[in-house]
């Protein structure tokens, strides 16, 4: 399968996960549903290091992955709270901050050259967000007010997250990033999930089986596809997870996307198409 069309793939099948997630969140607390997708998630995981058997990986690789464990955390946690308090396409629209949040991070600690895209995408992206926040600071601060600046916590934190990721894809097999990704945020949020416990129905771990199943499916394919490729090359699929935000928030959740947010999201996306360009 071509890169590009892996990576579309796995992109549909990570905005189904999150459907999933943002579904059984209505009814368990956030931390709960958040534990039991990475847990069903590490089940899948397991399978496919059956399946596939990837060597075993040294001690500076488990080293690498496990640094990753706690940015998974903070990225995953920030995410799926602003899709419990937001439309699942707005939360998605306000992670497409990440790219330009990735080359300042490129400015600020490998010392890359601050040039004019990168300023017209900061520009741009932050005209959008504050565009989608404004009909929410005339409400005051409320959940969904709470959403957005989760969501932009989120979109930083997935920036060192992809740097990451990219230095891991290059030297490791996709099954064992996976498998890493799925146990350690499992095992980090157990604690957390057990004070906040809510007993979930035969019905709900089927769901929560689901979404361990399309997250792990999804991530395999993007670990794959940016082994495969520059990351500039994939960065335009990530804007089908708006088309797909849209239709399942609409399909599922009755969700209809308001002028404020079509509008800005199409300012953050002009950014990460400006710095695309570069």
């Amino acid at each position: 399968m071509p890169p590009v069309l892996m990576a579309t793939l796995g992109i549909f099948l990570l905005t189904g996960m999150d459907a999933v997630v943002k579904g059984q969140m209505q009814t368990h607390p956030v931390v709960v549903s958040i534990f039991l997708r990475f847990v069903m998630g590490g089940l899948v995981a397991l399978a496919a290091l059956a399946w596939l058997a990837p060597p075993k990986p040294s001690h500076s690789e488990i080293r690498a992955n496990l640094l990753r464990v706690p940015l998974v955390v903070l990225t995953a946690g920030s995410f799926f709270y602003s899709i419990s308090q937001l439309p699942l396409a707005e939360a998605i629209s306000l992670s497409f901050l990440a790219p330009a949040f990735i080359a300042l991070l490129g400015v600020v600690l490998l010392k890359e050259k601050l040039d004019r895209n990168i300023l017209m995408a900061l520009a741009a992206g932050f005209a959008g967000m504050l565009v989608m926040l404004l009909p929410k600071l005339q409400e005051g601060v409320s959940g969904s007010t709470l959403g957005v600046i989760a969501a932009l916590f989120s979109a930083i934190a997935y920036a060192f997250n992809i740097i990451l990721l990219r230095r891991l894809a290059v030297n490791q097999h996709p099954a064992t990033i996976v498998a890493f990704q799925n146990w350690g945020p499992a095992v980090l949020l157990l604690p957390f999930a057990l004070w906040f416990w809510s007993s979930p129905s035969g019905a709900d771990l089927a769901m929560f089986l689901l979404s361990g199943l399309l997250g792990t499916s999804g991530h395999l394919l993007l670990t794959y596809a940016f082994s495969r490729a520059n990351a500039s090359r994939l960065a335009p699929t990530e804007y089908t997870s708006l088309v797909w935000a849209a239709i399942i928030g609409f399909m599922v959740f009755g969700e209809v996307p308001t002028l404020y947010t079509f509008a800005g999201s199409a300012l953050i996306v002009l950014g990460a198409f400006t710095l695309a360009r570069r």
